[in-house]
């Protein structure tokens, strides 16, 4: 069961480098590119700087492409304490523009979107770009990463919406009481 016309903006947080894409559910497994692009902010402004313009960029998205529901990814310690901070600054702003919105937000860990387009958990980025490029018919691979990342994010929810809905509807059908 596929929720048809879903529109899906995935997101890549960074605050140098912040992919968005924006896509839409067709019939069955299809998903149908939109929109693509890359936000930059300099890394020698400020941090209230590059979290204004990052800000600015994506409400701008948000207006314009009206996405349903926001996919991104999950941060995950990569080892470098600064680098992580900078990425969870910028993942708090774009939380509060899609709050802001009332657009609700659904996060996957790099793990989880690498398995639902290439099926497998560790591809690599060239795996994964390929796979993309596929999927979504392009006639070029998405560059940067941040941009080809951007639109798996969003393929994943395209893709798993449906049984995380099936599921919540398990649960609470689950504590539901009969009636006597």
């Amino acid at each position: 069961m596929q929720l048809k016309g879903l529109r899906v903006m995935g997101i890549d947080p960074g605050l140098t480098r912040c992919g968005l894409s924006v896509v839409q559910t067709g019939r069955g497994r299809q998903v149908i590119p939109v929109a693509v692009g890359v936000v930059r902010t300099p890394s020698g402004a400020e941090l209230s700087e590059r979290l204004l313009r990052l800000s600015t960029a994506v409400r701008e998205w948000m207006d314009d492409y009206r996405p349903d529901v926001i996919a991104m990814e999950r941060i995950f310690e990569r080892g470098n304490v600064s680098t992580v901070m900078h990425t969870a600054h910028a993942v708090g702003v774009l939380v509060l523009a899609a709050a802001e919105r009332g657009i609700p937000v659904h996060m996957y860990t790099p793990s989880e979107v690498k398995k639902a387009i290439s099926g497998n958990g560790r591809a690599d980025k060239k795996q994964m770009t390929n796979m993309i490029t596929r999927i979504l018919g392009l006639g070029e691979p998405p560059k940067p990463a941040d941009a080809a990342d951007a639109l798996a994010i969003a393929v994943c929810h395209c893709w798993r919406a449906p049984l995380l809905r099936r599921s919540a509807e398990l649960s609470a059908g689950a504590g539901a009481t009969p009636d006597r």
